[in-house]
């Protein structure tokens, strides 16, 4: 099959391969200006990326429910496909990330408030600049991490509750 044809004919997955996934780092972006919005909107930030990680959990169970067809099993292998899809989603994209720029941020602007007599809007702004420019660069990081979280955890239980069937 031609290359072209290969890559056309792939399906495309509305939550991982659109604009759709940037949904899952609302969150960030709340984190990295929670020095200038109201608290309000940071949480409302997370409430898009946790119905982001909830569309895809529930996504990736009807996947599985149809893949599965009436075979027996069929229960267990959907629940296993929502709960790691959960699981993952939300630690790769709204715990670990949301705590990691929220930290950034906080000791940007501490460490400005001390190093620098900039005023306060132009280290709010500073560090908002810094949490932002920073998410390109967990966003790897993270998911291998998280991938190796699981794979050394909640899949070996997955793959020996297979093993028993």
């Amino acid at each position: 099959m031609d290359p072209i044809e290969e890559k056309t004919s792939k399906t495309v997955d509305i939550y991982r391969d659109t604009w759709v996934r940037f949904l899952g780092y609302a969150n960030e972006v709340g984190e990295a200006f929670r020095a200038l919005v109201p608290v309000s909107l940071v949480w409302g930030s997370y409430a898009v990326a946790s119905v982001y990680v909830t569309a895809d959990a529930v996504d990736k169970g009807k996947k599985a429910a149809l893949a599965h067809g009436d075979n027996p099993g069929k229960t267990t292998r959907v629940a296993v496909a929502v709960v790691d899809t959960f699981v993952w989603q939300a630690l790769a994209s709204v715990i670990i990330p949301g705590f990691t720029i929220n930290r950034v941020c906080a000791a940007s602007l501490h460490l400005l408030g001390r190093t620098t007599k900039w005023p306060l809007p132009v280290r709010k702004w500073t560090t908002t600049a810094i949490g932002l420019s920073t998410i390109p660069f967990i966003i790897s990081p993270i998911d291998r991490s998280v991938d190796f979280l699981l794979d050394s955890s909640l899949r070996k239980v997955y793959n020996e509750e297979e093993k028993h069937k």
